[in-house]
């Protein structure tokens, strides 16, 4: 990804320094953002040690803001028949059924210190074709944990679904989008 945002850069005369560490032990200077943002990962850290590191990063006042973007399986929905096959071919994946929306982080973010914590939520109709959300679930980690035959199997599985189910050209697949943004303190 840094590879093809370098070449994004280069593209359009952007200079962007990238740095490869882990979000609990950055390497940056402390103190010297204003804003620290963590987009569709936050699940991914040890959220306390992220928080310290948060912590040392921000300014006086810095913001944290923490998005998630996350389609929503609604009954006899295109992610609802996604998300039964996807357990069908991996059992072990425990992200389904979710609602887009992350409660049990707050009081990680207080318990840190974090202050005027708010949140927002909205959902937006996010348009695929078949083959775009074939390509999108290939690429997401419950897919891209399997060998390479039973990502094969399942790839022709989904997309017997999507014609036999979904027949559109277009899909209309709900997202929900979360948010966190909240302050240290001065």
């Amino acid at each position: 990804m840094i590879e093809q945002a370098k070449k994004l850069d280069r593209e359009r005369n952007v200079q962007v320094r990238y740095v490869e560490a882990t979000a609990e032990s950055t390497g940056l200077e402390g103190g010297a953002a204003d804003v620290v943002t963590a987009g569709q990962c936050w699940h991914w850290f040890d959220r306390p040690r992220a928080l310290t590191e948060v912590d040392r990063l921000l300014r006086p006042g810095g913001k944290l803001v923490i998005a998630h973007f996350d389609w929503l399986p609604l009954a006899g929905n295109v992610v609802e028949a996604t998300e039964g096959l996807i357990m069908q071919y991996n059992s072990d994946w425990h992200f389904d059924g979710g609602v887009g929306m992350y409660p049990q982080w707050l009081p990680d973010l207080s318990d840190a210190g974090i202050c005027d914590i708010q949140t927002f939520s909205y959902d937006e109709d996010v348009r695929y074709t078949p083959e775009a959300w074939r390509g999108r679930i290939r690429a997401s980690a419950s897919v891209a944990a399997l060998d390479e035959d039973s990502a094969r199997t399942f790839d022709a599985d989904h997309a017997e679904i999507l014609a036999a189910r979904f027949p559109a050209s277009v899909l209309e697949v709900p997202h929900r989008v979360f948010a966190i943004v909240a302050q240290v303190p001065n």
